[in-house]
């Protein structure tokens, strides 16, 4: 047996033993994918989790997932198997208290607009707006989420800020996605300074020199994507959106705007289409962390255990709850 192999049995075995479950992010290794009960997106994965008899939960993603997890989960044991494996754009809004930014981007410049201070949190920008409610994309901290009126995922954004009685929304911590539902709603929209690195990098030259390339593939680009992107692309999605459209679709070819982690389900998945990625350094390293060497350790100290407070997974799951109502 190969050392991987090796490794994939003892992870079987204590799964087993253990009674527990391994939820793997789209964007996680190969490996990774293959060795989990249930591979998606953050939201979905939580929520499978949630309606799963298992006593342990391996949460192969970053951390504000696993946060979820504990959330949707509260009597499970919620295991993180890279503690250090964050979310930039997560880390870019607080409660209270400065961002951790220059622990990501030493040095980065804030534009278009947003130049909040490093030390301006979620409290203060609703001091600026008394009574305008906070959506907050799931892509957020525990305490964030606590901190909000409602929750939104980057497929149901516009649909989320449709459903509230007001003319004005904060949207956290997403510009590109705020920019999005900005451009898909009537209402205003007041966009935090956040974003992730992995989409914001890409512009509508590398869109126009992947179709140079693939002249035949359609466009696929997630709402984290800078808007000049979006506006060229064939169609705007959720990374779950894209599993379904490229099944769906008669196309045979699809350029790849997310990170290239969703690329193996896809290829896995449609054996006869072609999948190229927008740009091949959509790489989040946090997300490529966990090895199997990690799912293993974790399963076997069962440490790495994110446990959301009582006092924040109340207000928190209320937010997550307000979304999922919202038909």
């Amino acid at each position: 047996m190969t050392d991987s192999e090796i490794l994939r049995e003892k992870i079987l075995n204590l799964k087993e033993k253990k009674n527990a479950l391994i939820l793997a992010h789209n964007y996680q290794r190969e490996e990774v994918q293959d060795i989990a009960d249930f591979a998606g997106d953050s939201l979905e994965l939580s929520r499978t989790a949630a309606s799963t008899e298992c006593d342990i939960i391996v949460f192969c993603g970053v951390n504000f997932m696993a946060e979820s997890a504990s959330i949707l989960s509260p009597d499970k044991t919620v295991i993180l198997p890279e503690i250090t494996a964050c979310c930039p754009m997560a880390d870019m809004i607080t409660v209270s208290g400065a961002r951790n930014l220059n622990t990501h981007f030493p040095g980065y410049q804030y534009t278009d607009g947003y130049a909040y201070p490093s030390d301006f949190t979620l409290r203060d920008i609703r001091k600026l707006h008394p009574g305008v409610p906070v959506v907050t994309y799931v892509n957020t901290t525990a305490d964030v989420k606590a901190e909000s009126d409602i929750c939104c995922t980057s497929a149901n954004g516009v649909k989320i800020v449709e459903s509230l009685d007001t003319d004005k929304v904060i949207c956290v911590p997403d510009k590109n996605l705020s920019a999005w539902i900005a451009k898909n709603t009537d209402k205003e929209v007041i966009a935090w300074d956040g974003f992730c690195h992995v989409h914001d990098r890409v512009s509508a030259g590398d869109v126009i020199s992947a179709r140079k390339e693939h002249p035949d593939a359609l466009v696929l680009a997630h709402p984290e994507c800078r808007m000049e992107v979006l506006e060229k692309a064939d169609h705007i999605t959720s990374t779950s959106g894209m599993l379904r459209f490229a099944q769906s679709s008669v196309a045979n070819e699809f350029i790849i705007g997310t990170e290239t982690g969703l690329l193996y389900k896809l290829r896995k998945d449609n054996p006869g289409k072609t999948f190229y990625p927008l740009r091949k350094d959509m790489v989040c390293p946090n997300m490529k962390k966990t090895s199997l060497n990690s799912v293993l350790n974790a399963l076997e100290s069962e440490t790495n255990i994110i446990k959301v407070p009582e006092e924040i997974r109340a207000p928190a799951r209320k937010a997550l709850d307000r979304m999922l109502e919202v038909k």
